[in-house]
């Protein structure tokens, strides 16, 4: 049976601290809030009030019940106040020795059968229980921030954590409404380990003008569905609390060089610029502490790239080489392929107004297609998201044809076809001797060299990529490629298409996997690593990324909906371009695709889908 905790002690009453205080007075258990000094007390409470009042008034918290939780609170200064306490949580600054310093004066305070826990989001729990005389009752409790919000906490236990104290705090969580998930001591333990990886990486982007600050963080929301993009979350964590987190998953994690902080980390942290809570991260806020963004010197423009013309979803696209693109009352585009992205990308574009030629390996092929288009958009019908009358018009935009010679007076020309790089060179080749002069050709390859494709034709500036997302009528994400070769005006002509199409484009340089891939794909793969190693289960790995980080998919659902085939295939163009050892593809990830395991297309992946 359980042990019944009565009353807890939370040293440190910063943002995290406070919340988790909150978190336990919320639940009926007395609190003793311990802080260093009383300057530091009154900011802890004032976090703690604020906290309780904004949830009075958006209705999530009744007056009554705020009144009876804050009487549940005692605040103190200094660790005596602990010394009848049940369990003690410690929040205080991400610094080894000040913890150990903490737990050290705790084992002496508290009474011998009290609990003392570390809410670290890095630091070894097995070094911070050295320094007690009393380990076997140390143990991790991470809670997410807001902790009042996020239902995920890492239990963690160390090789000498006793059995009962990890059962009682499992059953604590469980009485606090969390979900717990309970792994071994190690650096970053689940959701770290796995996101502050992706969140480096993003900041190694951005330090490279590989892509807009802006840009990269759209691509992450839109592309993947994602809370917040990375660059903003590492302004809400805190640079300098990012940069102390993956120093030390780099030192205590095997030296692992997508660990190692960015260097560009170092330097804002030095400066001072250390995101919302100074005023200034990657982006610039009103006030230190605000969450609102205000414009500064790397704010873009506001140009809108859509021409104001009467066919406000039309845009011209045909041009002569040395002009800017510029409104046309009609326009055509030719689309080549026969899969679900060509079919997506056919019925986008005929229901923004595009007369649209759609080329296809033979009748059989086009009837296919049509049946698909046909289909999606009855159910953009059913659904209220399209009018009849629209539906209709979008279909007679369509023109069928098996022969690519039916391209000959294009204006854009979107190829659908397979993800082999030969049959795509092929195909520009084929494209450059029958398009007219000017027209923009664009590959829609989710990790192939665009400028290898570019360079198969005699017009290599006007080749640029449009990597659209699936399903193409859904998803608002469309990454613009441009390569070493590719112009200003065709940059600017793709701009224009993708936001007459109502999408959002981000524009970024031609390296395998672009942002959206290059950022997933190696945390998806860092996943499969963890579970490979057993520190944890496929259940628990996408519980703590759900719940931890708010993402809509765990990587092990997410890679059996891509196929595992897909994302090793990426995977490895990632690594044969990158040479990093850590972006090698995980053995385990290999030997799935070698089974048969694909994920749902085949039944079964990581999990198994016939049983559902």
């Amino acid at each position: 049976m359980a042990r019944e905790f009565t009353s807890v002690g939370v040293v440190g009453l910063g943002t995290m601290g406070a919340g988790i205080v909150e978190v336990f007075a919320r639940n009926g258990i007395d609190v003793v809030a311990v802080e260093i000094s009383d300057a530091a007390l009154d900011r802890g409470r004032t976090i703690l009030t604020g906290s309780t009042d904004r949830a009075v008034a958006r209705g999530k918290l009744a007056e009554a019940d705020r009144d009876a939780l804050l009487a549940r609170i005692s605040f103190a200064v200094g660790l005596d106040a602990l010394h009848s306490v049940d369990l003690v949580i410690e929040a205080v600054p991400e610094h080894l020795q000040l913890k150990q310093r903490i737990f050290a004066e705790l084992d002496r305070v508290c009474k011998p059968d009290a609990i003392l826990a570390t809410n670290t989001s890095s630091l070894s729990v097995t070094e911070i229980s050295v320094a007690t005389t009393r380990p076997n009752q140390v143990v991790g409790i991470h809670f997410f921030n807001p902790a009042p919000v996020m239902k995920l906490v890492e239990v963690v236990r160390t090789v000498v954590t006793s059995a009962d104290v990890v059962a009682d705090v499992e059953a604590l969580c469980e009485r606090l409404g969390k979900v717990d998930v309970t792994i071994s001591d190690r650096a970053g333990f689940i959701a770290n380990a796995l996101l502050f990886g992706y969140l480096n990486h993003a900041v190694d982007l951005f330090e490279s003008r590989y892509a807009t600050r802006e840009d990269i963080d759209a691509a992450m929301k839109l592309g993947c569905g994602l809370p917040m993009g990375p660059l903003a979350l590492m302004d809400l964590i805190g640079l300098d609390t990012a940069y102390e987190i993956l120093d030390t998953m780099y030192r205590r994690g095997g030296r692992d060089r997508r660990h190692a902080p960015a260097p560009l980390i170092k330097q804002m942290v030095t400066a001072g610029l250390l995101g919302r809570k100074s005023g200034r991260g990657f982006y610039t806020y009103e006030r230190p502490g605000s969450p609102k963004v205000v414009p500064d010197e790397q704010t873009p423009t506001t140009t809108d790239p859509t021409p104001t013309d009467s066919a406000a979803t039309k845009v011209g696209i045909g041009r002569a080489r040395s002009e800017l693109a510029s409104p046309a009352a009609a326009t055509k585009v030719g689309i080549v392929g026969s899969g679900t992205m060509a079919t997506g990308i056919i019925e986008v574009f005929a229901t923004a107004g595009y007369e649209v030629v759609s080329v296809t390996r033979g009748a059989e092929q086009s009837a296919k297609v049509f049946e698909a288009v046909q289909t999606s958009l009855n159910k953009g019908v059913v659904r209220g998201r399209l009018a009849e009358a629209d539906r209709d018009a979008a279909l007679g935009r369509i023109n069928w044809s098996a022969t690519l010679e039916h391209l000959a007076d294009v204006d854009l020309v979107v190829e659908a076809v397979v993800e082999e790089l030969s049959v795509k060179k092929a195909l520009f080749a084929s494209l450059d001797e029958i398009c007219k002069p000017g027209v923009l050709l664009a590959t829609t390859t989710s990790s192939l060299s665009v400028i290898e494709m570019a360079m198969a034709t005699q017009r290599p500036a006007d080749v640029v990529g449009l990597h659209f997302f699936n399903p193409a009528p859904v998803m608002p994400l469309v990454e613009i490629v441009r390569t070493i070769r590719t112009s200003a005006e065709t940059v600017a002509t793709a701009q224009a298409v993708t936001a007459a199409l109502g999408k959002t484009g981000v524009v970024c340089g031609d390296r395998a996997g672009f942002i959206v891939n290059a950022l997933l794909f190696p945390y998806l793969n860092d996943a499969v690593r963890m579970l490979e190693a057993n520190y944890s289960t496929a259940d628990d790995i996408d519980h703590a990324m759900k719940l931890g980080c708010g993402y809509p998919m765990g990587p092990f659902e997410l890679l059996d909906v891509v196929g595992l085939d897909v994302a090793l295939a990426i995977q490895r163009e990632l690594y044969l371009e990158l040479r990093e050892p850590g972006f090698a593809p995980a053995p385990l990830l290999e030997h799935l695709v070698t089974a048969g395991y694909l994920g749902r297309k085949t039944g079964r992946g990581f999990r198994d889908h016939t049983r559902r």
